[in-house]
């Protein structure tokens, strides 16, 4: 049996195209400090007409292969997590299968996971729980999430962003999967979901999400705490991890997550730091505490100090980037990998998944420094967070806005030929090229020597 099984290896993408909020503020007439203070923003990433969800995924799965010298015909399962589908006929999996067709590696498992942002989580789950089980056969699971969140203007719009990130995973992993801590909460509920196939945007109710996400965050803590005190024979609190890492829409909704962590721990006697400020507010009952703005007050207030050393380093590329979806609570834990490495081995961190409509995962992870090339040294290197923020390039609002407007003419739509600017894009890179008048979507690399077509075959590239 595997042993130590997690995460090898780690790569993201983003687009380099994005707009700054504060920008954004001043295009849209909202207050000042709306989107960055009152959100908790401060850039967006969004995908003009040569980019989406396959080519960005195309990107991140190559790119990981090649910088950690992974012959595509060692990956035995491959897993795919996005909310956004792109092509409603056909999975996203099937147009990455390329990479190991000409491989000759058709020998791989698994398929596209859908539910809102937590069809990446289930990839993950997928992946571990096959190189744990008696199915594996030697070989790499592999996964990659994968959206762009766009939405109608309106207040909702700066909460959108883009990226993927692939993820390599086996046995003697840097990132270990402590999966006997682990809690879920599933239910039925109306917060977020795209009725409308003829539109990428979705329908939200903006206020029941909140609530449904911190239900979730309860009820899930709830669970992680009791299996951990059945099994440890103690009770867990926050401090008992070194890191905790959020499903990030925004970071506001992150800030106000942390404290109401602290706020459970309070409510079950295991923390005294806060009880002097929180007694007021000990006899609220669960609707009355999710409504309470003097409990979200304070809470944020007390939980300051461990916030910005639990969570903060986990915040950098939510708050550039924006809210990705599936992508988005591994952009965090890649954000906490980049700012934190060197101190990492022998930390625990865990992490919250949240899906709307609603689906919710608390689990745990054990940090070590590995070996070359599978350590956390190198999966920051790697990565390279710094440089690929560095290298975007800042969209005004105007330009943006008629981006966004493109993208809409073009959702669904046929026959058509994409400028093929790539002229932003870093080697390396995928991008879309065309879209017949079948609806096959065909994709080239850019400086690369194919191009890669969804029915399968290859042409010289550009």
């Amino acid at each position: 049996m595997a042993k130590n099984v997690g995460v090898l290896a780690m790569e993201i993408y983003f687009p380099p195209t994005c707009v700054q909020q504060e920008a954004l503020e001043t295009r849209d007439g909202a207050s000042k400090g709306k989107y960055t203070i009152g959100l908790g923003q401060d850039c967006m990433a969004f995908c003009t007409e040569v980019e989406d969800v396959i080519s960005m995924s195309l990107t991140a799965v190559t790119s990981l292969l090649e910088k950690y010298t992974i012959d595509p015909k060692q990956i035995g399962r491959f897993e795919v997590g996005s909310e956004t589908v792109i092509d409603k006929s056909k999975s996203i999996k099937t147009f990455l299968m390329q990479i190991f067709e000409k491989c000759g590696n058709t020998d791989i498992e698994g398929v596209d996971s859908t539910n809102a942002c937590y069809g990446g989580t289930a990839a993950l789950f997928n992946c571990v729980n096959w190189v744990e089980s008696s199915s594996w056969d030697g070989r790499y699971g592999l996964l990659v999430c994968t959206d762009s969140a766009v939405y109608a203007e309106g207040p909702a719009r700066p909460t959108g962003g883009a990226a993927a990130i692939a993820m390599l995973i086996g046995p003697d992993a840097p990132i270990v999967f402590e999966s006997k801590f682990r809690g879920s909460h599933m239910s039925h509920a109306y917060d977020f979901y795209k009725p409308n196939l003829a539109s990428e945007y979705p329908v939200v109710d903006g206020k029941l999400s909140q609530t449904c996400y911190r239900m979730a965050l309860d009820t899930c803590y709830k669970y992680f705490c009791y299996k951990y005190e059945k099994l440890e024979g103690k009770q867990f609190s926050i401090s008992d991890a070194d890191h905790i890492v959020f499903h990030s829409p925004y970071n506001k909704l992150v800030q106000k997550s942390f404290a109401r962590l602290l706020f459970n721990d309070f409510n079950d006697s295991v923390d005294d730091i806060a009880k002097g400020k929180l007694s007021p507010f000990s006899n609220l009952t669960g609707d009355e505490s999710y409504q309470s703005r003097d409990l979200e007050k304070v809470s944020q207030q007390v939980s300051k100090s461990l916030y910005d050393a639990k969570v903060q380093p986990t915040t950098l590329i939510p708050k550039q980037v924006g809210n990705m979806y599936t992508a988005s609570l591994y952009a965090a834990f890649a954000s906490l990998i980049h700012n934190k490495h060197s101190e990492l081995a022998g930390k625990r961190v865990i992490l919250f998944s949240y899906g709307s409509g609603l689906t919710s995962t608390m689990f745990s992870l054990r940090l070590h420094e590995g070996q070359h090339p599978f350590c956390l040294s190198n999966i920051a290197t790697v990565m390279n967070v710094a440089g690929k923020l560095k290298w975007r390039h800042e969209f005004p609002p105007e330009k943006f806005v008629q981006t966004m407007k493109l993208m809409e003419h073009r959702y669904g739509a046929k026959d058509f030929v994409t400028s093929k600017d790539c002229g932003l894009l870093s080697p390396g890179t995928y991008y879309l090229t065309e879209v017949d008048s079948m609806y096959r979507r065909f994709y080239s690399k850019k400086d690369g020597d194919y191009t890669v077509c969804e029915n399968g075959s290859l042409a010289n590239g550009h």
